[in-house]
């Protein structure tokens, strides 16, 4: 009998046998339900999930959906693929059954989020992007029939323009609040003057730099999970490059290295978690009185001064460790100013015009 009661506590176990989407054959023995409902209600949804059925709940299939990422995403991209679906998805589709979901579902729950969370376009889209994803999942490697999300359109904007950065004045404003001498202070130099990425920052060691051909190379990330540090492989392959850095910041690279006393040249430089640099910035932050911004914004803060400096957007996608040129136009674009009147002047010029003007007011001469 798959389900009976446990004499010895008197709670319900389910022992049964189910064969897996492999064809594999297994035997589970679970016990500790309080009803034999209970026990039969577990026996039923672990086999649907074994066979990979898509009759199982939502919230069943994003276990094995995230299992199956396992093998190309890295630990922090499942973490927070976890934290978003547990967060935001699974409270509303969670219980529904993957074959039963409808695009009317769909929209009902676009519509919750939307109207119960003030999050900007960009987070929408990722929120979107992350449901179509599992479906896309569910219908290409376990044959589920009809993609719901196929029919709905997506909610937010992934090219959401509303980017916070400082301007030049702003970050000095706040740089002068810390001591030259002090660990933060080179951190904040290297975020704003190269616009690498704070897991980049902080898994950074005196090897990295060659101080004679003035150059950084980025070849690692640092984060933290379960209380454990965790080093790997930079976001993507493009992230792993060479920055060049201006005099200036390696000369206070450098004393910073000086100052510390007998560092390992493979140790981290900056041994602090995200979490301690971003607590850092915002009392900074309330002591400069400048405008509130994420550690994050540093690197759109450095590219928009090269921006408006003049640089031109490939050096500032090779500089960010873009994968293309299209994420760099894509995010930063609209910070350029606009060509189209210098194009028209061109034409015109072209055209036999050069002593015209072109405007076409003429002159009173």
């Amino acid at each position: 009998m798959p389900v009976y009661k446990d004499g010895d506590s008197g709670s319900w176990r389910a022992q049964f046998y189910y064969t897996d989407w492999t064809g594999k054959k297994h035997k589970k023995n679970k016990r500790g339900f309080r009803t034999k409902k209970e026990a039969q209600q577990y026996e039923a949804e672990y086999i649907r999930v074994a066979k990979a059925d898509m009759d199982m709940k939502l919230s069943s299939f994003v276990d094995i959906y995230l299992k199956d990422k396992e093998v190309e995403l890295k630990k922090r991209t499942l973490r927070n693929k976890r934290y978003m679906i547990d967060t935001h998805v699974i409270p509303f589709l969670g219980d529904k059954k993957m074959n039963e979901i409808t695009p009317a579902d769909i929209i009902a729950w676009q519509k919750e989020i939307k109207d119960n969370n003030n999050f900007s376009e960009s987070y929408l889209r990722m929120l979107q992007n992350q449901v179509t994803a599992i479906f896309i999942h569910a219908s290409k490697i376990y044959a589920l029939k009809d993609n719901p999300c196929k029919r709905v359109k997506k909610m937010g904007r992934s090219d959401d323009r509303s980017l916070t950065f400082w301007t030049l004045e702003e970050y000095q404003k706040f740089i002068d609040t810390f001591d030259k001498e002090s660990m933060h202070f080179v951190m904040f130099e290297l975020l704003f003057w190269t616009g690498m990425r704070e897991g980049e920052l902080l898994a950074l060691t005196k090897d990295d730099f060659d101080f004679g051909q003035l150059t950084v190379k980025i070849t690692k990330t640092y984060f933290r999970i379960n209380k454990e540090d965790v080093i790997t492989a930079p976001k993507t392959d493009n992230s792993i490059r060479t920055i060049d850095l201006p005099k200036f910041l390696v000369d206070e690279i450098m004393q910073y290295c000086e100052r510390l006393y007998k560092h390992p040249n493979d140790a981290r430089l900056f041994p602090i978690v995200a979490e301690a640099l971003q607590h850092t910035m915002r009392r900074h932050i309330a002591k400069a009185e400048v405008r509130k911004i994420r550690v994050h914004d540093l690197r759109h803060s450095h590219c928009a001064y090269l921006i408006n400096q003049g640089v031109q957007p490939l050096i500032i996608k090779e500089r960010l460790g873009h994968k293309d040129i299209q994420i760099t136009l894509n995010t930063y674009g609209h910070l350029y100013p606009s060509e189209q009147k210098k194009v028209a002047d061109l034409l015109h010029n072209l055209n036999g015009n050069e002593n015209a003007p072109a405007d076409g007011k003429g002159t009173n001469e």
